[in-house]
This record gives structure tokens, sequence and C-alpha cells, in this order.
């Protein structure tokens, strides 16, 4: 049996272990405010997208716009890669990137697009690379004309081993190039290989991208990392910041930072030691975000078989970070998204229920502690059918978007952040 499906299979049982367990306490935040109803707060936005459809991206470009991403369902084989741009609160018309038939779906590792500063778009997605099951590679695309065409793609990896290579976050370098990282599975076996000398480990990389495609400074950042964490990147005011989920050998599965200042990477450094133990990947990755010095990062932690969302803040660009804060615990599936507001305090979204029912939930946190209350977005699902849902703000907003199972399709709405003091 593939040792990722192995992880998975882990992950599962334990994860069903803390859902069940009737001894753990309700969902909470630490000023123990309880979830109010947001029936009448959310306003629906009309989706973009179509039914079998999933696997959304949001992301906020540098003139202040805010795209979606997502796959569509074509038939058993065929998938098809949109994005559309947000405007007067509606969404644009569905814009094709790519499609194909040999392409990778999974409910954790989907494609993403960005708007760099140049105006130029990029987009990755994943192809299959071989009749392994978790053989694929990264393409990474860019568009010069609003997404109306798109260059061929290119491979930011140059092992060729026909491994794992997804999780990918995007972002813009000086220069106009753009940055890439990704967890690389080339140390891993692939049904294809014989060789037993294998560490068997997936690493972390990054190579940067030029307007032309070239290649350049592809270095590895992590040579053991967790097995399929989705990864995220900020720009602080000293450069890019990147938080993954670390491996140790005694197989801590705890948070880790680098960071790209001057043109090299920092070495890894612990964000916080939760010290959870697990042999398995929990499949719940960090989220990063920055505005100038302030950084904030959120993650979902089993350690002690607690379940709990936690926050950190820094005002150093990273160097530093004040302690952790516990969002939420009990019956949390994790699964977070994040966004940074002007005044530096943050919005967050998470996960929380059982096999039964589960509800997508928002709250505001400031940098000195202060929390508004918890926000019930919507009652859905936990599987992961559902994704992760994913999270942007603009014009006093947050956008809000998931896949709801019930209905194969993506639901976005929006929210004023008035409602959450």
């Amino acid at each position: 049996m593939k040792k990722y499906f192995c992880l998975l299979v882990i992950f599962l049982l334990i994860q069903t272990s803390w859902s069940c367990n009737q001894d753990l306490p309700n969902p909470k935040n630490t000023t123990n405010t309880e979830a109010i109803s947001s029936n009448s707060l959310v306003k629906e936005i009309k989706s973009p997208a179509k039914i079998n459809s999933s696997s959304p991206e949001l992301t906020k470009s540098f003139d202040s716009k805010i795209l979606i991403n997502w796959l569509e369902k074509i038939d058993d084989k065929e998938h098809a890669l949109y994005f559309a741009n947000l405007e007067n609160n509606s969404w644009s018309q569905a814009n094709l990137i790519a499609k194909s038939n040999n392409w990778f779906i999974n409910w954790a590792d989907f494609p993403s697009v960005i708007k760099l500063p140049d105006n130029s778009l990029a987009a990755h997605w994943l192809t299959k690379n071989s009749d392994s099951t978790y053989g694929y590679d990264v393409n990474i695309a860019r568009s010069f004309d609003d997404g109306k065409t798109w260059n061929n793609p290119i491979l930011p990896h140059t092992d060729g081993t026909k491994t794992e290579h997804g999780f990918v976050s995007l972002f813009a370098l000086e220069n106009d190039k753009l940055g890439a990282i990704w967890l690389d599975g080339r140390k891993t076996k692939a049904d294809s290989h014989e060789e037993e000398n294998l560490a068997n480990e997936m690493t972390l990389r990054f190579a940067a991208i030029d307007k032309q495609g070239k290649l350049s400074e592809e270095i590895s950042l992590d040579e053991r990392v967790c097995d399929c964490c989705p990864t995220s990147v900020a720009i602080t005011s000293k450069g890019a910041i990147a938080v993954y989920r670390d491996r140790s050998k005694e197989e801590f599965r705890d948070i880790s930072l680098v960071c790209y200042q001057n043109g090299k990477w920092s070495e890894p450094k612990t964000l916080y030691p939760d010290n959870w133990q697990i042999n398995g990947c929990p499949v719940n990755g960090p989220v990063v975000v920055a505005k100038e010095n302030a950084v904030a990062v959120a993650w979902f932690s089993g350690a002690n078989n607690q379940s709990k969302v936690k926050l950190i803040f820094s005002n150093t660009a990273g160097e530093t970070f004040n302690a952790p804060i516990t969002i939420a615990e009990g019956n949390v599936i994790g699964r977070v998204d994040l966004v940074m507001l002007d005044d530096a305090s943050v919005l967050l979204t998470w996960l929380v229920g059982t096999e039964e029912k589960g509800s997508l939930n928002i709250i505001r946190v400031w940098p000195d502690g202060k929390q508004s209350k918890v926000l019930e977005i919507a009652q859905t699902s936990i599987s992961r059918k559902s994704g992760i849902p994913k999270l942007a703000f603009l014009d006093n907003k947050a956008i809000i978007a998931w896949t709801d199972p019930g209905i194969s399709t993506i639901r976005t709405v929006s929210l004023n952040i008035d409602n959450l003091k």
C-alpha cells in the first residue's frame, strides 16, 4: 500500500477518535464567547462556478482586486481550471485557463492563480507524470493579457523523477519574477522505483521564474517535511516568509518557517513547539499573512490528543513572535485560512464539528489578543469533499468561498466585518 494512502488512513482514524470523544469540550474561543447565528449577516454572492466544481482559491491582487479560481469536472476524466474577478460584489464571467484529462485532482492539493505587480497572472496546476497514483508534476503558466491567453506551462522542478510534486505557493519576487515553493518527492519511493536507499522523505523546495519562463535559484529549503500539508507564503517589509508543517526524525510535525531576504533563504526555524508527535500526515497546513512588519500565522495542532486552532503574531517581520493564542479547541477540524486587515488585526476561518454536523466559523483577532465573538458562516460537511474554505478581504467585507458537497458546487458569501467586534 502506498505511503501516502497509509498516512491518510492513519489521520482519518485519529480524526474519528477526536470528533467522537464525548469528553472533549465544545468548540470555543479563548474568551469563552458562544458562536452567534450568521443567517442575517452573510450575503450570498452568486458563484461563477457550475455544478461539479470544487477547490476554490481566493487571492487579493496588488491592485486590490479579488480573484477566485476553481476546478470543474467535465467528465469522468477531464477537468478544467477557471478564474474570475470580483467586481461590484459580483463575479465576472468564468475565464478558462486550461483543461486536461491527465491532471492530478486532490481535495487538499489544488491549483492557484495570482496577479503580480506587472499586472501579469500566474497559475499553477498538477499533471500526472506516470501511472503511479501519486506521481505528478507542478505546471506553472503566465498570462500577460488578463488571462485571455496563457504561455506554455513549465515545471519549476528539474529532477525528472516520477514522484509527487505539489502543495504549491506562488508569490511575487523583484524584477517581475515569480517565486514558487512546493513539496517535492524526489527522495520518496514511487511505484516505478526499485532503489532501496531512498530516504523516503518529502522535501520543501524553491525556484524563481522570470517573464520568459527561465528558472533560477532552484534549491532545497528543508530536506525533511510533512508529506501532504499545504504551504503558505507572505511578503513582509524585509522579504518573503514561508510556513509549512515540518517533520523531525522523531515524527514531531510542528510548524516551521523560512525567510527570503536579499536573495537568500534562512535556515528552517520552528514557529512554536507544539510537540505534536504523529506517525502520519494530518493534511492540515498553516497560513501566514503579513503587512509591513506585522505578521500572523494560524495553524491546527493535535498535540496531546487535543485538537486546537492556534494563532501567533509578530511585529518584527517574523524575526520574533509573541506567545500563541488558542482560538478554538474541542471538535475542531482545522483547515484554516487567514487575512490581515489594515490595522494588523486578522480574520481567521476554520472548520469545526463531527461527521453528523459541521460548521464554517470566522473570528477577528487583534495583535494584543482581543477577540470578537465567533461567527458561524454556514453549516457544512467536514468531509474531504468540502475541501479547504478560503478567505479574502476587500472594502470592509470578508469574502468566503468553500465547496458545498450537498450541491456539488462552490458557494461564495460576503460579510461586513463591522459584525465582528
